[in-house]
């Protein structure tokens, strides 16, 4: 499709670590007999060592320029969080029912019916509909409401991250 960036390298990075998750399970098997170092380890491991380390190197460099050549547009990552009236937060507004004393089945129950609602309603807005049920409104306020939608609680840990990301 012309209109689409294919994420072809990203794919690629993603193929590769099932490559490298396969070896896992070689490796798991060596653990048992390390004692005995028989040529069933060395054999495997002549093969397995090489071919993991070149294929995490290949796959960190890729990653590395991937990351760092990132076009990122924040408004149009807004408004795909907003997609079917900010359903993508009923998981916090769950969470802080749960928090003031609501049963998790009920808070559930009432989250699940106003998502619902938004999300099959054209223009829904699942903000609007936590504020006109009084139901859920008896157990939180304003305040607490809009600190469930607000998506930058997703970027509290983003600079240990890139810390530890050193580029």
């Amino acid at each position: 499709m012309p209109h689409k960036r294919n994420p072809i390298r990203s794919e690629r990075v993603s193929g590769l670590a099932r490559i490298l998750r396969s070896y896992v399970l070689t490796a798991l098997e060596n653990v048992p007999l390390w004692h005995e170092r028989d040529i069933s380890h060395s054999s495997n491991e002549r093969i397995m060592l090489p071919d993991v380390s070149i294929c995490l190197h290949f796959m960190l460099r890729e990653m590395k320029d991937i990351v760092s050549n990132l076009e990122v547009y924040p408004k149009n990552m807004l408004k795909n969080l907003n997609i079917y009236g900010g359903v993508i937060f009923s998981q916090k507004v769950l969470l802080l029912l749960v928090e003031r004393g609501l049963s998790r089945e009920k808070a559930y129950s009432l989250v699940q019916k106003n998502a619902h609602h938004a999300w099959n309603t054209e223009n829904g807005n699942f903000k609007q509909n936590i504020e006109r049920d009084n139901e859920i409104m008896d157990f939180i306020d304003q305040r607490d409401l809009e600190e469930c939608f607000n998506p930058s609680i997703h970027l509290n840990n983003l600079s240990v991250i890139w810390e530890k990301l050193d580029i």
